[in-house]
């Protein structure tokens, strides 16, 4: 990370930038200036103040510099959990020289440059405890004050830099659907806001969904790919199997239309779906949008759940970063054969859940959120417990969308306490681990726990505002369409 002059709402033009030590040097002035302070000037600590986390490969320690390179200041970083990523970062180690405290606001500094490393480095938490008298501080800059407790016979607090990305993701993505879609009720009672509508007087479910136009034409082949995947991951959900698909593509040449076309065949005929027809516009801005038909005589709502079900997340955790939309889209269907694919297909109508809707652009955690809300309730995610790829920062699998991954709410007396690969059909393994992570709750929007017990709510109510489906849970999952 290079020098970046780092301000604050309450500083004066600063004489000094912060930034990550990345010498000797300024690691060995940062504990002096720790042992001049937390040692020679407080007395906390007895000799050094050196702790196990000054040893952790994951350390990160920024510095404040002033022109002439003296170091002023520093703070230190730390995973939650050392060794594992939980999206959980903890501030500490705060310090200033002396002779630099007042009105360069050099801690003010620090505090807002460690909070922008923490959101950096993929936190949905981060934490600190500080002593009291610093508690102001921290509260004029945003954080919010918790318990108070005792560290080396001083009294502190502990305070929370608050992380609001994934309801940011949520409300930019589906917070206005309830307004725009009022008086539709799409999907019917029971079925409102699903991920496919049932076909009345039919065993048939329709799903359509269309590609952001900057995807389709940055990346033609790519979108082509996915309007095949996220119509099969809708029918999916329902525990259908499709049955054909059209399609409505706009281009501004006849070249890009051809790699989406030829994305868009590829993944038709991957999970064996026939293209039925569509429509074609040539010298308009990019689009794409399918439908797909599926069937299912059994359909599972994205609505059924009920509070005391357990959560379990099907995800196939194969696969890469898609070039160009890293941190954002998970491929993890390119490399999987016609047969693996098919199979993935049936997870929920195997599973036969009580709910279940496949994870969209709202990420896992604005999904569950969306389960809830339709089946009328809370949830509770349980963060170590989640099933996540080892090429993937936890934060970025919980708000990307990742190729192939369902959250379903299932009996508690029937889910597996260890992650489980299910059988396909008696065959090969499914490229899908499922884990039971969670729980639906009384209340509304997702809360999610640490190994720490420390329970925060990362969507704090409704994520669609389309409210409940409607129905009873037992009749929906049973019941015929009606026209």
């Amino acid at each position: 990370m290079g020098d970046v002059l780092v301000g604050s709402r309450l500083a004066p033009p600063a004489s000094f930038t912060v930034h990550q030590a990345s010498s000797r040097a300024e690691l060995d002035a940062y504990a002096r200036l720790r042992r001049d302070v937390f040692v020679a000037e407080q007395g906390l600590f007895a000799g050094s103040d050196r702790d196990d986390l000054d040893d952790l490969d994951e350390r990160i320690v920024l510095v404040a510099r002033e022109v002439d390179g003296t170091v002023v200041g520093g703070v230190r970083l730390t995973p939650g959990v050392p060794g594992r990523d939980l999206a959980w970062w903890v501030g500490s180690r705060l310090v200033v020289a002396g002779d630099r405290r007042g009105s360069l606001h050099i801690g003010a500094a620090l505090i807002g440059a460690a909070c922008a490393r923490a959101e950096q480095e993929g936190a949905l938490r981060f934490d600190a405890t500080v002593q009291a008298a610093r508690v102001p501080l921290f509260g004029r800059l945003g954080w919010t004050v918790g318990e108070a407790v005792t560290v080396a016979g001083t009294p502190h607090r502990r305070v929370r830099w608050p992380i609001g990305r994934v309801q940011r993701l949520v409300d930019a993505t589906k917070g206005p659907l309830g307004a725009v879609l009022e008086g539709l009720a799409p999907g019917g009672p029971g079925w409102v806001g699903d991920d496919a509508a049932p076909v009345p007087g039919s065993d048939l479910l329709a799903a359509c969904d269309a590609i952001v136009p900057a995807m389709v034409a940055r990346d033609p082949w790519w979108a082509g790919w996915c309007s095949v995947l996220v119509n099969a991951n809708d029918l999916a959900a329902m525990g259908a199997t499709p049955v054909g698909l059209l399609d409505a593509i706009g281009a501004p040449t006849a070249s890009l239309a051809t790699r989406a076309m030829a994305g868009m065949k590829a993944g038709a005929e991957a999970w064996g779906v026939p293209v039925l027809g569509g429509h074609t516009t040539l010298g308009v801005p990019a689009s794409l949008a399918v439908t797909m038909l599926g069937r299912t005589a059994s359909p599972v709502p994205g609505g059924g759940g009920r509070v005391g079900d357990a959560v379990e997340v099907a995800a196939d955790l194969g696969g890469r970063w898609r070039a160009g939309h890293t941190g954002r889209q998970w491929d993890s269907t390119t490399s999987r054969s016609p047969e693996e694919l098919r199979a993935l297909q049936q997870v929920v109508a195997q599973r036969a859940p009580h709910a279940a809707k496949d994870v969209s652009m709202t990420g896992l955690v604005g999904t569950l959120g969306m389960l809830a809300e339709a089946s009328g309730c809370g949830a509770e995610l349980d963060l170590a417990a989640v099933p996540s790829p080892d090429g993937a920062g936890l934060a970025d699998w919980l708000t990307c969308f990742p190729g192939f991954a369902m959250v379903m709410a299932v009996d508690p007396s029937t889910t597996s306490p260890a992650p489980t690969t299910a059988p396909s059909a008696g065959r090969s393994p499914l490229p899908a681990t499922t884990a039971s992570c969670g729980r639906l709750t009384a209340g509304a929007g997702v809360a999610v726990r640490w190994p720490d017990g420390e329970v925060l709510r990362l969507v704090d109510g409704p994520v669609t505002n389309l409210g409940p489906a409607g129905g009873s849970p037992t009749s929906i999952a049973k019941a015929e369409p009606t026209p």
